[in-house]
């Protein structure tokens, strides 16, 4: 089979049982691979608590990884969230997907819980549960240590052996599955590492037409000033941004009660570049490289965490923020989540902790020790069990990342409208609001934000199922990469197709999400967003956001994906319909 593997290898850690097992073409695809192939394969399972042994984990990559296609060496971890409930997926790179299609495989999916820690080694004829006793406590760089001759480890910290409900799952000790602690889920099995080697070749139908589509590809990516601009991803990495959100008015600061944080520039991407003169570094084969790391391989931070250790605690201290980032890579922890609950914790309290405190109040966390042991509830659980439920600014328990909603009215809607929670990768707003890719739009008006954020949320699912980087989307389309499908698969893609495949994701994972629980009551921001201004100045004002506007707009995005008002399905039936 071209592009595909056509198989699933199934492991039972009770049972302590693998098998290989066929995929039904049709499910390859009708649903692609990465997040696609991952939440459909939750279909007999969703219902199940996060944590329960039968409840699966799933490593699924896509068709175009292991051929040329660009971005394309990644995959999604797929089960459901213990900090959320929702249905969560992770995209993920570092060479740990190509190395598992190299073993023959389209996905992995484990349940059961071992009686005693272990490890799951992979080769393309063998599978082994071994004892891994010894690496139980260790932090990830001892794990991947330790397994790296093996082959590619994807590996837990002690944030996932401990039950953190934001805990990661880490790739060769660098790109993470963050949000939403899958890394617990794992943890919750008894499992510490899956390490994987192969040497299978993955053919394609049309080499031809997939090395002219690739050239296509990296022609826009070249001509992209996001990705390969003097300011672009690929010179400075995501810190880039940290300068444009401070322009924008829009950084959330002090627990998102302000939106400005004049001394942001200590780290920012250039304050990172002079500090560290920090070397490229990314996914496997990838051209952008928009991860960096210092001399002695140690992962910077990205915007995100940079942000939120940064402005969100009103720290300047750069080396602070490094610390702190480190000990979550090291650890195991959702730098997101993490530094948004020190957060919550602050201004409960009313204060912050100092950068000097932040790096081992993070190592706490992960350890459940002393005041870690409240902190690693997570802003929701920690902000009711100190009585100020509204100070934890979470959207269905996912800490909100570093943009805030109150500069750009697409990513209010988007961090209500994700399935994952508040998320801003599902749909990304930030590309046409601030970024300007395709095109431009207000960023403060809802006008037809609600139809724009339906699109990207199936483009972003498609893409995340293909499965290759979101940020290939500020140079190239889904016409680029239908092309590249199309030629891996000798299965005819389109834009549209791809599309059609991303809306049926969508409302899969919201169906599941309604099916537990979930309704138009959890789509919705914190009250701070709608009744305080952020920080106008510079000429930009930055109002509360209008709850009417946000109201109807929500109602349209309902209307557009065909659900009833309170955002869930009339028809029990939905999902017997579907490939």
């Amino acid at each position: 089979m071209n592009g595909w593997t056509g198989t699933i290898l199934r492991v039972d850690l009770s049972a302590g049982t693998a098998q290989r097992e066929t995929i039904p073409r049709q499910l390859l695809e009708e649903y692609l691979g990465g997040r696609g192939l991952g939440v459909r394969l939750m279909r007999d399972r969703f219902r199940l608590p996060p944590l329960d042994p039968a409840m699966p984990l799933i490593f699924a990559v896509g068709p175009l990884c292991g051929t040329p296609a660009p971005t394309a060496a990644r995959l999604s971890v797929i089960s459901r969230s213990p900090l959320t409930g929702t249905v969560c997926d992770c995209s993920v790179g570092g060479r740990f997907a190509w190395h598992l299609k190299a073993a023959g495989l389209d996905a992995l999916m484990v349940t059961g819980r071992s009686l005693e820690p272990a490890v799951l080694a992979i080769r393309p004829n063998e599978v082994a549960i071994l004892r891994a006793g010894q690496l139980w406590g260790r932090d990830i760089p001892a794990t991947v240590d330790a397994l790296k001759e093996q082959g590619s480890v994807a590996a837990i910290g002690p944030a996932g052996e401990n039950g953190v409900p934001f805990a990661s799952i880490v790739m060769d000790g660098g790109s993470s599955a963050d949000r939403g602690g899958l890394g617990a889920v794992m943890g919750a099995k008894n499992l510490k590492a899956v390490v994987v080697d192969g040497d299978r070749v993955t053919t394609s139908a049309d080499p031809v037409l997939l090395d002219k589509a690739r050239s296509d590809v990296l022609r826009l990516f070249n001509a992209s000033p996001v990705i390969f601009g003097p300011l672009g991803i690929a010179e400075f990495g995501t810190p880039v941004l940290v300068d444009l959100m401070a322009q924008r008015r829009m950084t959330p600061t002090g627990n998102f009660r302000t939106t400005f944080f004049e001394r942001s520039a200590a780290y920012s991407g250039p304050a990172i570049r002079e500090a560290f003169a920090p070397r490229k570094n990314g996914c496997y084969d990838c051209p952008i490289q928009c991860r960096k790391a210092t001399a002695q391989g140690i992962s910077l931070p990205e915007y995100e965490t940079a942000s939120h250790f940064g402005a969100l605690l009103g720290v300047d201290d750069l080396q602070a923020i490094v610390a702190a980032n480190r000990v979550c890579n090291d650890l195991g922890l959702d730098g997101i989540s993490a530094a948004a609950t020190l957060a919550a914790w602050g201004e409960i309290k009313g204060k912050f902790p100092t950068a000097g405190q932040i790096p081992a109040l993070v190592e706490d966390m992960a350890l459940r020790r002393g005041e870690g042991e409240l902190l690693a509830l997570g802003s929701r659980r920690l902000a009711e069990h100190m009585g100020r439920p509204e100070l934890s600014m979470s959207v269905k328990s996912l800490e909100l990342p570093a943009y805030d909603p109150r500069g750009a009215y697409g990513m209010a809607l988007a961090y209500c409208t994700s399935t994952r929670g508040g998320c801003h990768l599902q749909a990304y707003p930030i590309a046409h609001e601030i970024l300007r890719k395709p095109v431009p739009t207000d960023r403060f008006s809802f006008s037809g934000k609600a139809r724009i954020i339906t699109i990207a949320e199936d483009t972003n699912a498609a893409m995340d199922s293909l499965a290759a980087c979101k940020f290939a989307l500020f140079g190239a389309s889904l016409e680029e990469y239908a092309e590249l499908l199309t030629a891996a698969t000798g299965i005819g893609y389109s834009p549209q197709r791809l599309r059609e495949i991303g809306r049926r994701i969508c409302l899969t994972e919201r169906f599941y999400n309604c099916a537990n629980g979930f309704s138009r009551k959890d789509d919705r921001l914190p009250e701070r967003f709608f009744n305080e201004p952020g920080t106008s100045g510079d000429g930009i004002h930055i109002p509360p956001i209008d709850r009417r506007r946000f109201a109807e707009e929500l109602d349209k995005y309902y209307r557009i994906r065909g659900l009833n008002a309170d955002g869930c399905f009339d028809d029990a039936d939905f999902l017997e319909k579907l490939p």
